[in-house]
């Protein structure tokens, strides 16, 4: 990826009209603390066009990071690494920044809205990997149209991932699971990632855990971790 993405810094514009992919966007209000975090130090945090990736060996992305547990464990353990976080709920986003103000991370960009936003702000194959972990199933069959995964969306990933890259997935719903290796294998770029008989039931190394994937277990649904590579 190049130094900087654009050579004045503009915020990611989201672009109107497309079908909205994600349920609510704010929660309880703020305590005081996290808005003033909000106020003063997401600035530092939001991506950019100024966004500066050259002191970094890569580039991850995270879409929908939702109490960014693993977010921020993947830029505290691997801060050689530029980690974008793009999440559109708002008391997601003030975790993520609260965190990274804790930790003192600067290897951390976040974008509060639509994933889709910085996918079409990002250079082609910028990124190493792509996770995409217990997104909003859109159980209704009414409603899977509104799966992050479809056939457009890949192609996004497909232009962003660099050859060989990375994406996960995780989800504790059976028919998303299906749903979703149904489409990468009609999309023909990925291959899926199978380390052993059980390796999709287990989760990936180092994995901290999420409050999602805690409800899913407590309301006994098992979970899946999927891996695919994308071809060279």
């Amino acid at each position: 990826m190049p130094k900087k993405v654009g050579k004045t810094a503009k915020s990611i514009e989201s672009i109107t009209g497309r079908p909205r992919l994600y349920g609510r966007s704010k929660g309880r209000p703020l305590r005081s603390n996290q808005q003033s975090l909000m106020d003063d130090y997401f600035p530092t945090l939001k991506l950019s066009s100024d966004s500066d990736f050259s002191n970094f060996s890569e580039v991850w992305m995270e879409i929908g990071f939702g109490g960014a547990e693993h977010l921020l464990h993947l830029a505290t353990c691997n801060q050689d690494i530029a980690v974008i976080g793009a999440e559109p709920f708002l008391n997601g986003v003030a975790k993520a920044v609260s965190g990274a103000s804790e930790q003192n991370l600067n290897n951390l960009f976040l974008h509060h809205g639509d994933a889709r936003d910085v996918m079409d702000f990002l250079p082609e194959h910028s990124l190493s990997r792509l996770y995409i972990l217990f997104p909003d199933p859109w159980p209704k069959s009414r409603h899977n149209k509104r799966r992050i995964i479809n056939e457009q969306f890949l192609i996004e990933i497909c232009r962003v991932l660099k050859p060989d890259g990375q994406l996960f997935f995780a989800s504790d719903i059976m028919d998303y699971v299906d749903w979703t290796v149904t489409r990468l294998k009609q999309n023909g770029r990925f291959s899926f990632v199978i380390d052993g008989p059980s390796a999709w039931r287990e989760p990936y190394p180092g994995w901290p855990g999420t409050r999602y994937e805690s409800k899913a277990k407590k309301a006994g649904r098992p979970c899946h971790y999927l891996t695919f590579t994308k071809a060279a």
